[in-house]
């Protein structure tokens, strides 16, 4: 009873600690120190409120050891949002991402066609990373943010069908296309055990319909508001329910909308903030995955924004697109006020990131939708892997404890890589969450580098590995100190049949220090750094058990190509 005492005497005493002195904060601290974390837009307790305090500052026989430390989590946690868009691109944003020899940023037409004015405030709040990368397509990412580990070892290798096995003609037999389930240690479920709220807000495409991934709930979300099996809305509009033809690909549990002028991005940030709202009143911290279906197809033109690109001169598709990124980005602006409103942005850390490469309808060609970047969503170019990141925190404010812990300074462009296997590590580190000890993590806690240091300790290297078939089929590329290596499997592409004859293994490669849009191919001319990126990515892939194309009953491995003496 004692050690229970003293343990939550030391919290209120570092949870007073947590805030400055402004006035805006002094009501709430007031009343922390009362033993209560509400906030000033909560005004006085309730005598309901006040008994549900006293029962959390009392280690009475009423509660479990383990219900008072979660009571106590609200005092010393902060709350966390990870704010994932589906298709978004590096480039589909008023904010520059790409920079020049010296560091600063440089606008591109693309830059200058979007608008993303709450991007812009958080990119100024905080740290932006110019090379962040995701992998190409959604499912094997969303499983990475996950578990923190590459797709070739949680072996979910590209996007999972809801219907049906996704293999492909010569895909591995034994991928994973079931997903995430129960047994699963997933980012969520280690938040939720260490007192966390944790919310499920939007696109899930976790697993198939009839499968534990298709439900959030399975996987350590306490609450799932419009998460299914699918990867993309029957319809973005309230008109028609969400939903195409009917109820194909209806967006679940949004019925409340059904049949107003409400966009499916503003539904799902009305509800985001309405669970905001129910953490901060019941005093909880919380996790909110906030996983918008936007950017995805179908491009549906919100119309809050569509005259904004009427004169755009490009296509109705891209226009559609473009508002697509608007209302995202209004999607942003609006948590952020909340967060304010209630109190609690200076406790609140935001992680903004994109899932796979762009998919903007903007004709075709090899530099496009990801311009200047080369191809887009699906490739084995950089258009297809590398996307926005973000971190800031909700409110600057430095004498923050949590800020002080993990500090992001203003402003600041990193242009040391990231990937999204970083988010897992990251984020328990800055909650105080221990992962299991035989749990394999593939990422780097990004602390140094959200500091504006480079984290010497890092290998930078990112190995995307897709034995199936898409836009790009059957290929490994992997980026490794700045050279990036494309491995082409034996195999025909999507669509084409090898017509009997025996195919080669081919190879590309690419110095991405001297020629980041991929513009001349390398393989040939350097064929000694061709074998010595191939050597690195085939003890990678083995390193991470991957799993292969296969052909009949043969496994087709990676071969390092000669080199002449």
């Amino acid at each position: 009873m004692k050690r229970l005492t003293l343990l939550f005497l030391s919290s209120l005493f570092t949870f007073h600690s947590l805030v400055a002195a402004p006035a805006e904060q002094a009501a709430a601290e007031q009343r922390t120190t009362k033993g209560s974390a509400s906030t000033e837009s909560q005004g006085k307790h309730s005598p309901a409120e006040q008994r549900t305090t006293d029962e959390g500052a009392s280690s009475s026989g009423r509660r479990s050891e383990g219900e008072a430390f979660k009571r106590r989590a609200s005092f010393i946690k902060p709350n966390i949002i990870l704010f994932l868009v589906d298709d978004m691109g590096l480039m589909d944003t008023s904010v520059p991402f790409v920079v020049d020899a010296k560091g600063e940023p440089q606008k591109y037409p693309l830059n200058e066609f979007y608008r993303t004015p709450s991007m812009e405030k958080l990119a100024a709040a905080g740290t932006r990373f110019t090379q962040f990368y995701a992998h190409s397509v959604c499912s094997p990412t969303r499983a990475s943010i996950m578990t923190g580990q590459n797709s070739a070892r949680h072996r979910s290798t590209t996007w999972i069908k809801p219907q049906s096995n996704n293999r492909g003609a010569f895909g591995p037999a034994e991928w994973n296309w079931t997903g995430l389930d129960k047994t699963s240690i997933t980012l969520p479920r280690l938040l939720q055990n260490a007192g966390y709220k944790t919310i499920h807000v939007g696109k899930a495409h976790f697993g198939p319909d009839n499968h534990e991934g298709s439900e959030p709930l399975n996987l350590g979300f306490d609450i799932n508001v419009g998460g299914f099996s699918a990867g993309q809305p029957g319809s973005y509009y309230a008109e028609k329910n969400y939903a195409r033809g009917g109820k194909t690909g209806q967006v679940p549990h949004l019925e409340k909308y059904h049949g107003t002028d409400t966009f499916l991005t503003e539904a799902l940030t009305l509800e985001a903030n309405r669970h905001i709202e129910a953490c901060v009143k019941e005093q909880k911290p919380f996790f909110l995955h906030m996983s918008h279906y936007a950017l995805h197809a179908p491009f549906e033109s919100d119309p809050r924004f569509a005259k904004n690109y009427a004169q755009s001169g490009q296509n109705k598709r891209a226009q559609a697109y473009a508002t697509l990124v608007e209302g995202m980005d209004k999607s942003l602006g609006d948590l952020l006020v909340k967060l304010k409103e209630l109190k609690v942005a200076d406790n609140t850390l935001i992680i903004f990131v994109g899932d796979n490469g762009s998919d903007a309808p903007l004709g075709k060609g090899d530099h496009n939708s990801s311009a200047p970047y080369r191809q887009k969503k699906g490739w084995r170019y950089e258009g297809g892997m590398l996307v926005p990141f973000i971190a800031a925190w909700g409110r600057v404010n430095e004498t923050n404890k949590w800020q002080q812990k993990l500090p992001i300074p203003a402003g600041a462009i990193q242009t040391q890589m990231g990937t999204i296997l970083d988010l897992l590590p990251t984020i328990c580190q800055l909650a105080d969450v221990e992962t299991p000890k035989d749990m394999p993590l593939d990422g780097y806690d990004l602390k140094s580098q959200f500091a504006g240091n480079k984290n010497e300790t890092r290998k930078e290297d990112f190995l995307n590995h897709f034995p199936h078939e898409h836009r790009s089929s059957y290929f490994t590329s992997y980026v490794n100190d700045g050279w990036k290596v494309i491995y082409h499997y034996p195999l025909p592409a999507r669509g084409k049949k090898a017509q009997g004859k025996e195919l080669s293994p081919g190879y590309e490669l690419f110095n991405l220090k001297a020629d980041p849009f991929e513009k001349k191919d390398l393989a040939k001319s350097n064929p000694g750094k061709l074998k010595e990126i191939m050597t690195a990515m085939i003890e990678d892939l083995e390193a991470k058990k991957a799993l292969y194309p296969q052909k009949g009953d043969k496994d087709l491995r990676p071969e390092i190509p000669e080199v002449a003496k």
